[in-house]
């Protein structure tokens, strides 16, 4: 995306990076397709911002600079507003033009006056356009913007079902797990964790060695944070990062597909009960007069939760170290070979549950989330071990956001039991 902004080799830079001093760079900038001034943070201004953003978002994106004069780009600093600028023009764009375009907002204060400053908004292209702010379609047409015609109109939705496709496209990836002969039918049990970057088509990125290396280095030092070790496999498109050497033991262990956008694909496999452990749970829930048939795959809740949330704080720490945020991401989860599987704890809150309403399991055989878009405003909160943790639970059947006493109590009783268990990874 451009940039008004560059560094000393004259590479673009990002928002996060852009300093007081850059502000010398628009001297001999022009408004544009992707670039407006405004010289005050005026009341005028603010009624103004919903529309240009959206004309930017349904564009290819674009810079709006605060306090910069058009005629000789001179910095007119303006007082810095009491309320959070970003939150600010957020919700103005939540009261104002649908769906909520994504942008970020930088404040550089007066170095002589830390209350006085300019404002820098870059606004990105829109993945799922038209954005409409008041009811009007508005596009950049040279350095103003303007309604959209019919034929753009066409281009708008075309490109947004697009990017839907390729949404539904990146949410079919499969890390290949190897099985051994007698396990054919019955593949690895996998919960999946799906985090698409939204914004440059996926199709023509690409990647230099250095900054695949860079991701690479990122990885291993989560890992390393989680006192775990990152074993790196080079895929055709993307990194394949494992907790153990990859094909070394008949146990199948988590994996992460990291790509070149930072997009990134978690694959854990469940934790069943095996040996005495199963046979216990068998006949306790059969004490409990529940038809239970002698090859049923049982999922340690406890041992899986911690599994789960354990790699998922991974993804975090990730983020953390890439200063990624995740308000740019799509995000959804899967359950791969676990239909018919029935979620067990000894839970005594758990047992009493199963008791009155029966066993959860996984009843279907695409049990694969919603997508959810972190871009809309509503997800400042996100993290992947919540997200993560409360989601593999709830597509094993647990009644997550219900009212019933009895439900909230089994939700708190499994997401905070103390997880002890022999699986680390």
């Amino acid at each position: 995306m451009f940039s008004p902004f560059h560094d000393a080799g004259e590479a673009p830079k990002e928002l996060a990076e852009v300093r007081r001093e850059d502000l010398s760079q628009l001297r001999d900038a022009e408004e544009g397709f992707a670039l407006e001034f405004k010289v005050a943070w005026t009341a005028s201004v603010r009624r103004k911002i919903p529309k240009i953003i959206a004309s930017f978002s349904n564009s290819r994106g674009g810079w709006i600079v605060i306090g910069i004069a058009d005629a000789d780009k001179s910095v007119c600093p303006f007082s810095r507003p009491s309320a959070d600028l970003s939150q600010t023009i957020g919700e103005l764009c939540r009261r104002h033009v649908s769906p909520v375009p994504r942008f970020d907002v930088r404040f550089l204060a007066d170095p002589t006056d830390d209350g006085r400053g300019v404002a820098v908004i870059r606004v990105e292209e829109g993945d799922f356009p038209p954005y409409v702010a008041d009811g009007i379609v508005g596009i950049r047409e040279g350095s103003t913007s303007g309604p959209a015609t019919g034929g753009t109109l066409v281009e708008l939705y075309e490109k947004a079902a697009g990017r839907r496709r390729a949404v539904s496209e990146f949410f079919r990836r499969t890390v290949y797990y190897p099985t051994s002969l007698d396990a054919v039918e019955r593949p690895v049990p996998l919960f999946d964790l799906y985090l698409l970057r939204m914004g440059q088509p996926r199709e023509i990125l690409s990647s230099s060695r250095a900054a695949e290396n860079e991701r690479a280095d990122a990885m291993r030092e989560s890992f390393s944070q989680q006192g775990m070790e990152c074993h790196v496999q080079h895929a055709h498109d993307s990194l394949i990062l494992r907790a153990s050497p990859a094909f070394s033991s008949p146990e199948a262990h988590s994996a992460l597909e990291l790509f070149s956008d930072d997009s990134l694909k978690l694959s854990i496999p469940a934790v069943l009960l095996e040996g005495a452990q199963r046979t216990a749970a068998l006949e306790k829930l059969r004490g409990l007069r529940l038809h239970v048939t002698d090859d049923a795959l049982l999922v340690d809740a406890h041992s899986t939760l911690h599994r789960v949330t354990r790699m998922a704080s991974l993804l975090d720490r990730y983020a953390r170290l890439r200063t990624i945020t995740w308000q740019g991401y799509a995000v959804a989860y899967e359950l791969e070979g676990l239909a018919g599987a029935l979620l067990w704890s000894d839970d005594e809150i758990y047992l009493s549950y199963v008791r009155t309403r029966g066993i959860l399991f996984c009843g279907t055989t695409d049990c694969r989330s919603r997508v959810r878009y972190l871009d809309d405003g509503a997800h400042e909160s996100f993290r992947a071990r919540q997200f993560a943790g409360s989601h593999f639970f709830e597509a094993c059947g647990l009644p997550l956001g219900s009212h019933d006493p009895q439900d909230v109590e089994l939700v708190d009783a499994l997401l905070s039991t103390s997880l002890e268990t022999r699986d680390e990874t």
